[in-house]
């Protein structure tokens, strides 16, 4: 490049005009330059497009981040929101029973297949006793079988050693609620009086024996089988509390000779 300069500073030096040589240089290097152009352009294309993607990746990775967290923040809000409306139902059936209640936490569960009984933070400190009843704002869950320190163990109503005394809230027809040994619940009655029992009766509390109040909820009859002349028939039942979904019970320390079926809000079968 040096001696081509000098060549042509040497021709217009000389006065023989630098249109020609200079024209030839020009179709040498125009080329070349042209050339030199598009891998830079083209090394600077690539360039940008990895720094561009160098962004978009940690911006998506920001992005997901993101949404993970307002994810995780919307989960919270809504167990939130539930458990607020779990206890504000709670508190509301407290308010309008007419009798001493004591709430309590679930903090375990016994397992077997189904869930047989619940342990609840609520035990000999605060004056809990054997038998003691336990109820949700839906209906019964079971009744207290031990008491510990700090803790009580319940019997829920699908255990195959629970009975309940209980009737058809309709027709008053008398039965005893009993545990399956698949976690089921059936109603054992006597059919004395002709009256039937439907698919879709509200089973309640009988309050024969004193230890479980009149009208509390139990299940509803999803299958009645009648056996002949059988001296006892049996209806299926599906109960009123999801036990394994509970989470805080109400204990019922006093006693009431009132019924109970008003106090709770209605519910569908």
């Amino acid at each position: 490049m040096v001696l081509v300069s000098l060549v042509l500073l040497t021709l217009e030096s000389r006065g023989q005009g630098s249109a020609g040589p200079g024209d030839l240089i020009a179709r040498l290097t125009t080329p070349l330059q042209a050339t030199l152009a598009k891998i830079h352009r083209s090394a600077l294309s690539v360039w940008t497009t990895y720094l561009d993607w160098r962004e978009f990746r940690s911006g998506s990775r920001e992005i997901r981040e993101e949404v993970e967290r307002l994810r995780i923040a919307s989960l919270q809000v809504r167990e939130t929101q539930e458990e607020n409306l779990r206890l504000r139902r709670l508190l509301g059936l407290r308010e309008r029973l007419p009798l001493a209640t004591l709430p309590g936490e679930v903090i375990a569960r016994e397992w077997s297949g189904w869930v047989r009984s619940l342990v609840v933070n609520r035990g000999r400190g605060e004056g809990i006793v054997r038998m003691t009843p336990v109820i949700v704002p839906d209906g019964l869950v079971g009744r207290v079988v031990e008491v510990r320190a700090g803790a009580s163990v319940i019997q829920l109503l699908n255990d195959p050693a629970s009975t309940v005394g209980a009737m058809v809230q309709r027709t008053r027809t008398s039965g005893l609620v009993e545990g399956e040994p698949g976690g089921g619940l059936r109603l054992k009655f006597l059919a004395l009086d002709g009256k039937g029992i439907q698919v879709g009766e509200l089973i309640v509390t009988s309050g024969l024996g004193g230890l479980f109040p009149k009208g509390i909820p139990v299940g509803w009859v999803r299958a009645v089988e009648e056996r002949g002349s059988a001296l006892f028939h049996y209806a299926r039942l599906s109960p009123v509390a999801d036990f394994a979904r509970v989470e805080e019970v109400l204990l019922l320390t006093g006693r009431s000779s009132a019924d109970l079926f008003d106090y709770f809000p209605p519910s569908a079968s």
